[in-house]
């Protein structure tokens, strides 16, 4: 039987994998990563949904620019969750015999207290 201490040169492997406090940074990090984003994610959609309110708006709204804000309040009061801007806050304008309609507005998200992340949308018809 061999005594496996009476090796003096047996080969070593040197030890592989992640540290505890490795393990901790990581997971802090990978969670904040993931905070942030389920902060913004709302915002992103919320843009979205204004963006295609305001394409219908646009192309099927009507030829005047009381029609087309009328368009864009009937769009916000089926849509739930559009709050950032309002049909006052659209800018009409017509290019080329095509309406063009343009908005812009900023949205601020708590991280954490003091910490805030500020967000600019801006978009226009299509």
């Amino acid at each position: 039987m061999m005594n496996l201490t009476s090796r003096p040169h047996a080969a070593r492997r040197p030890q592989s994998g992640i540290t505890l406090v490795g393990l901790l940074f990581w997971a802090v990090l990978i969670s904040m990563f993931a905070l942030v984003l389920m902060k913004v994610f709302p915002a992103v959609t919320e843009y979205r949904t204004i963006q295609s309110m305001v394409n219908k708006a646009a192309h099927d709204g009507g030829s005047t620019v009381q029609d087309i804000r009328n368009a864009f309040d009937r769009s916000a009061s089926i849509e739930y969750g559009v709050t950032s801007i309002t049909a006052k806050d659209l800018e009409i304008t017509k290019e080329d015999d095509k309406v063009v309609v343009k908005f812009a507005y900023d949205r601020e998200i708590e991280l954490m207290d003091p910490v805030y992340l500020l967000l600019k949308f801006h978009g226009q018809s299509k």
